[in-house]
């Protein structure tokens, strides 16, 4: 377990250590409340892969699939407004989650049966306006 405290600045070099902490791992779950700043850490993250469109939180979507610079697919998931566990199993998330295209979900405790065991945990923290806590499991 890795926790770090950093502030917006730090995205990059936050960013970067958790894909080094990554390992064969496709999934990894972001956990914090709401305006921890888990779509703005996913959004460096899709930078630092090169991620080269917009990044917007799924919410509505559910999915948002990006393409990485190495060619490689990114799925961004948001499953806040989601009501029943019933709509993951509909959009075929196993096919994302046991698949080769790197998952990074937000809120997955809607969806908490269904992250795999082996699933990257990132805990947010707000410190203050400007600084966050990270916590890498």
């Amino acid at each position: 377990m890795k926790r770090k405290e950093y502030s917006l600045g730090d995205l990059t070099e936050i960013a970067e250590m958790i894909l080094e902490s990554l390992d064969d791992r496709n999934v990894i779950v972001f956990r914090g409340e709401m305006g921890a700043g888990k779509t703005t850490l996913i959004s460096a993250l899709c930078e630092v892969l090169g991620v080269e469109d917009d990044v917007t939180s799924p919410t509505f979507a559910l999915v948002n699939n990006y393409l990485t610079a190495a060619g490689d697919d990114l799925y961004h998931f948001d499953f806040y407004r989601i009501d029943r566990i019933e709509e993951a199993y509909d959009m075929g998330y196993e096919e994302y989650f046991y698949g080769s295209g790197l998952c990074l979900v937000e809120w997955p405790e809607k969806v908490e049966e269904l992250i795999p065991d082996d699933a990257m945990t990132v805990r947010l923290e707000v410190l203050s306006p400007t600084h966050r806590a990270i916590t890498i499991d």
